[in-house]
């Protein structure tokens, strides 16, 4: 079975601050574990992106798999929050704002991240406590 079957898969930029910080923030929140996490820099990870003909250097967003199912931007945003505790599902209301209204905004803020946030030299590394709910090469298998 397919690991984008069994979870929803979270692409993020690994040397992006704001994404990263994302990241922490949903694997906080992911308490019954529905989620992995994978830089789109990753070398496994870009085999991914061309079974869903997803261009390997696309950075600019936030890509969710489910299943054969693909979201960006701010939609990966919305549906990510519905699977998360206490209140967050409660924002996935805003999916009624058309995405031409809501991706730019995205767009905006994605444009400036590195401005606004910083950046890091490499990809991020899951600490011990995090590698079950990043992606592997053995999730691709």
């Amino acid at each position: 079975m397919r690991v984008q079957d069994q979870y929803d898969i979270v692409l993020f930029d690994g040397v992006c601050n704001l994404c990263n910080n994302a990241v922490d923030f949903i694997m906080q929140r992911d308490k019954k574990r529905q989620f992995k996490v994978g830089a789109l820099q990753d070398e496994h990870v870009k085999k991914m992106l061309k079974s869903y003909e997803i261009n390997e250097e696309y950075l600019d967003s936030l890509v969710l798999i489910r299943k054969d199912q693909v979201f960006y931007k701010s939609r990966a945003a919305l549906e990510i929050s519905r699977k998360l505790n206490a209140l967050w599902p409660l924002f996935y209301g805003f999916i009624i704002i058309p995405a031409f209204i809501r991706d730019p905004i995205y767009d905006w803020i994605a444009t400036n991240r590195y401005k606004w946030f910083g950046k890091k030299e490499t990809c991020r590394l899951p600490s011990e406590e995090e590698q079950n709910q990043f992606l592997s090469e053995e999730d691709m298998l």
